[in-house]
């Protein structure tokens, strides 16, 4: 009988640690550094701080559930497993809509870009352009984008460097704060606790990354190398956005000195290293969104491929195909670039708004996975160190999230809510067609691994 072909382990540690990067945007900061200053009154790193917070215990939740399903579905699967197939669909889908978007804003931010560059040309050109090269490049092969992704964000990474020498040197002059040496960036009078937090829940928004790891399971090389990439990537980028907020609020304590708040970055270059720094930043931003647009696209390919694999996402077919010789999900590739063509025309804050809806649905349901696999279902909680491990850091993690669930911007809950209720209609008529409800659908996560793959799975 021949065999279904698989999707290629390729991936080695630190290649899976630049995806994560790449998703996650380090330069993401300095574009969102005017609305959130704005919205945390001047205390942006405190903001960044406790979205760390919050990411860490809940990356030590998605550690432990990729050792336990070894699968590239994420939240999906976890969930499924450890809860309930229907309760399974419902997060994956409602993830979906944040995986689904991220290559799209990546496609919007790059007609911004290049429109305001070539006002002449059609937006509409450019993301055909970008979408096509970012499609191609995915359908061809996970290793070559891998190390693609891995030279830009090198470059925005040493580009971020460069700034943070230029903006020590400008408050050496006594530009802004004057200092480094101040806790005036973390808090000062008139910040409130309530503007911090709806702050930290508009940054959660950078971090996204480090859990789209997990769905480069099935193609790393070794499988324990996933759970280590996940603390590395929250740990790097983490302390990227904090010592870049730190140095960036002290330069710039306030927004009084951009014309731009809303994508202040170009401003914020132009200011510390003059016009040619100005260019280069801005390079090293693009770089960092084409990054972005090849992992962001890789992984929820993996997400839709797993989904139609286990026969919940139609056609089936379609979705859990891979490519004989590449070794791709070649039409769930398909599928998101044609969803990231929808950047054509809506408008960044519109979309933006409802991402981090699907994000903190998936964080909440890994937490409370771990605590369904050991606690309900092996009763490990006996001794205080299966308390500590299997209860209070994943219900730490759950209730860390439950509060930026509280201040989540209305429209992009409102924009989640009705993603979810679509999907259950979608649920529904799909039980209609085939007569058999969501827990009938097996899920044949081994089955579909060649026998390399298995073994690399139990090594």
């Amino acid at each position: 009988m021949e065999k279904t072909p698989a999707l290629k382990r390729s991936l080695g540690l630190w290649a899976i640690v630049a995806l994560g990067l790449g998703y996650m945007t380090p330069t993401v900061m300095f574009d969102t550094f005017g609305i959130v200053s704005d919205q945390t009154d001047g205390a942006v790193p405190t903001a960044y701080f406790v979205a760390l917070v919050v990411m860490f215990f809940t990356a030590i939740s998605y550690g432990r559930m990729v050792r336990v399903f070894p699968s590239a579905g994420s939240a999906y699967t976890y969930t499924r497993e450890t809860m309930h197939p229907g309760l399974g669909f419902l997060v994956g889908w409602t993830a979906m809509l944040d995986y689904l978007l991220l290559p799209l804003v990546n496609a919007l931010i790059i007609r911004l870009y290049m429109t305001s560059l070539f006002p002449g040309v059609p937006g509409w050109i450019w993301v055909v352009l970008f979408v096509a090269a970012i499609t191609a490049l995915n359908i061809w092969s996970l290793n070559t984008t891998s190390r693609l992704n891995s030279v830009l964000v090198v470059f925005e990474v040493v580009l971020i460097a460069a700034f943070l020498v230029l903006a020590v040197v400008e408050l050496s002059k006594g530009v802004g704060q004057g200092t480094l040496v101040t806790t005036e960036p973390l808090f000062h009078a008139g910040v409130e606790v309530s503007a911090v937090l709806t702050g930290a829940t508009i940054v959660c928004f950078s971090f996204i990354g480090f859990d789209a790891i997990t769905m480069y399971t099935e193609e790393a090389k070794d499988t324990r190398d996933v759970p280590k990439a996940i603390m590395l990537t929250l740990l790097i980028g983490g302390a990227v956005f904090l010592v870049s907020s730190f140095v960036a609020q002290s330069v710039f304590p306030d927004n009084s000195r951009f014309d731009l708040i809303d994508d202040p970055l170009p401003e914020m270059a132009l200011l510390v290293g003059g016009k040619l720094f100005q260019i280069l930043f801005v390079s090293a931003a693009f770089a960092a969104t084409v990054a972005s647009g090849l992992a962001s696209h890789a992984s929820v390919s993996r997400l839709l491929h797993v989904m139609g694999r286990n026969r919940v996402l139609h056609p089936t077919k379609v979705f859990s195909y891979v490519h004989p010789t590449r070794r791709t999900p070649v039409y769930a590739v398909l599928f998101v670039g044609v969803v990231s063509l929808m950047a054509i025309t809506p408008s960044l804050e519109l979309v933006a708004s409802m991402i981090n809806f699907g994000a903190l649905v998936a964080f909440s349901f890994v937490n409370l996975s771990v605590i369904a696999y050991f606690v309900v279902g092996r009763r490990e909680y006996r001794t205080g160190r299966e308390i500590a491990v299997n209860v209070a850091l994943p219900v730490v993690g759950f209730a860390m999230t439950a509060v930026l669930w509280s201040f989540l911007h209305r429209d992009a809950l409102l924009m989640g809510l009705t993603w979810t209720a679509i999907g259950v209609v979608y649920a529904l008529v799909l039980r209609r067609i085939s007569g058999r409800t969501l827990s009938e659908f097996e899920l044949d996560l081994d089955d579909d691994l060649d026998d390399d793959n298995l073994m690399d799975v139990n090594r």
